[in-house]
């Protein structure tokens, strides 16, 4: 008899979501992971810190009150990094120990150190000391979780040269700094190190930024981070960047030279899979470190699975969370609905955006008639309360049969307003619902009423011009 039934490397949201559920079916539990990294990169140096960050530099800097008291408003006027630390420190202690205590109210074995397959049944755990403990189990998930990629043309020094997890442990706030890659984590970074002041200019070898997103909310956010003084090099790429005693001079493709403290790249994810031995439980990565499954995250080895960011896109924590749940359960025997194909996206910049569905131009792309509602806060109650006159909420609405196929939120809330419009139409529900229904005031979510108002007169005016 094998020591465990299910055996999870890695304990970031995939792993543990994989581990709790199959420890409530009833079936003997384990979950490899270093100690320094239990809840995974989510917790220790990706989602939760950088999410914490955000939140610490929005209450410091005094950003999101300035149409209310004045742009010299600072709740502090100096920020050290000390004091953003602080913040993040407390909260990601405290989702560890959370973590710890859910894992041992299931009774959960928590195995301390790095695990590699031996065969396809067995994985070997090393911990700190390098003694190794044979660990056999009927089924396995990966869940090992990706590293920020770096080019190994780059000289990274976690200090002047930085990735998106050594730069949460900058030792300074910089004055200036160039980072590498507009994708998410790099827009989220920039917003955040531009509202602390910091002079940031962003390289990007593609034509835009965030092309998944909405083409006016990402005009919009572009606004705003150029209000916050940020630079942007779109179509360009880096030469090299050296570095020299007073900082760092980064080299474009074009001859640019941009000097700067800092240098953050954001060049994409690689898979932790490198010390996993992948080749003697039978399997392999590709050159991302990524790991391909089928639509139960079943590797090409049926009793071993993998989940999270190591399987690539979407590679979200929330996402994460229900691959290993999803996983567990069909590794059991227990019947599980396949994730739904629409999943909102959330993305952290200053200020937030967030969208489920798909944009104007996928459906125009794709010829489907659609109508457009449009909510501002500064029509709002709650957006002049809060002092957020810039935000927005748009729905495409279907004109042939008034279903929502797309929102899309930019401001204050963007993350926790989203969730009504994926609601609204996983339920097939219309815009005449929004119309109809009745929303707390004063609330953001009122946004959803005045857009589903918007659509319906202009879906009106057609009707009445075509009938």
């Amino acid at each position: 008899m094998p020591d465990f039934d299910l055996l999870v490397i890695g304990s970031g949201p995939g792993g543990q979501r994989a581990a709790v559920a199959a420890a409530k079916l009833g079936r003997r539990v384990a979950v490899a992971d270093r100690p320094d990294m239990i809840g995974g990169v989510c917790i220790n140096t990706g989602t939760i810190p950088s999410k914490t960050l955000r939140e610490a530099v929005l209450y410091l800097t005094g950003l999101t009150q300035r149409d209310l008291y004045g742009q010299s408003y600072r709740l502090k006027e100096e920020i050290t990094v000390a004091d953003l630390t602080a913040r993040t420190q407390h909260v990601v202690s405290r989702e560890v120990d959370v973590i710890r205590s859910q894992l041992t109210r299931n009774h959960i074995a928590l195995l301390a150190g790095t695990g590699r397959f031996t065969d396809d049944h067995t994985v070997a755990v090393r911990d700190v000391t390098g003694q190794d403990r044979l660990v056999t189990a009927e089924h396995i998930v990966i869940a090992t979780g990706t590293r920020p990629a770096r080019p190994a043309s780059v000289e990274f020094d976690d200090r002047t040269i930085v990735d998106s997890d050594s730069v949460l442990n900058l030792e300074t706030v910089p004055r200036s700094m160039v980072i590498v890659g507009a994708g998410v984590i790099g827009i989220e970074y920039a917003s955040m190190f531009a509202a602390l002041g910091s002079k940031v200019t962003v390289v990007e070898q593609r034509d835009a930024m965030l092309d998944f997103c909405d083409l006016e909310i990402v005009e919009a956010l572009k606004y705003h981070l150029r209000e916050l003084a940020v630079t942007f090099r779109f179509g360009e790429t880096v030469a090299a960047v050296e570095r020299h005693p007073r900082g760092t001079l980064t080299v474009l493709e074009s001859g640019k030279r941009i000097p700067a403290d800092t240098v953050m790249y954001s060049a994409g994810r690689q898979g932790l899979t490198d010390e996993l031995d992948l080749d003697k439980a039978g399997l392999s990565a590709d050159r991302r470190g990524r790991i391909a499954v089928d639509e139960h995250y079943r590797t090409t080895v049926p009793h071993i699975y993998a989940v999270g960011d190591v399987i690539g896109f979407p590679a979200l924590a929330a996402t994460s969370m229900e691959q290993g749940r999803a996983a567990a359960y069909h590794a059991c025997g227990e019947a599980v609905n396949p994730m739904g194909h629409m999943q909102p996206i959330g993305i952290y910049t200053i200020p937030e955006t967030s969208f489920i569905g798909r944009t104007e131009d996928q459906l125009t792309e794709e010829r489907v008639p659609f109508e457009v509602g449009i909510s501002r806060y500064r029509e709002l109650a709650r957006g002049q309360i809060i002092g957020d006159s810039h935000g927005m909420l748009k729905l495409l609405v279907s004109t042939e049969d008034r279903r929502l196929l797309g929102v899309h939120v930019f401001g204050t809330g963007a993350t926790e307003l989203i969730h009504i419009g994926q609601a609204v139409m996983g339920c097939g529900g219309t815009v005449d619902y929004l119309v109809d229904a009745v929303f707390n005031y004063p609330t953001l979510a009122e946004s959803y009423k005045v857009a589903a108002l918007d659509a319906t007169n202009k879906l009106r005016q057609i009707g009445n011009l075509s009938g």
